[in-house]
């Protein structure tokens, strides 16, 4: 399932790809392949995504 959440922020914090990535210390193919659904993060990476994004694990990752 696509992450359109976690797109959306990282879109509002005008931030690209590849700087989030670099902020996480991950590639940027890895935060494409999370925002696709291709790809589950560990819960660490999840974590530091929501303090990159000044979000809660919940607002990201959690289906309603």
């Amino acid at each position: 399932m696509k992450n359109l959440k976690l797109k959306s922020a990282r879109a509002a914090k005008d931030l690209s790809q590849d700087d989030l990535a670099k902020l996480c210390g991950v590639s940027r193919q890895t935060i494409s392949a999370i925002e696709k659904g291709d790809y589950n993060p560990t819960i660490n990476l999840c974590i530091a995504i929501c303090k990159a994004l000044d979000r809660t694990l919940d607002e990201l990752f959690w289906e309603a």
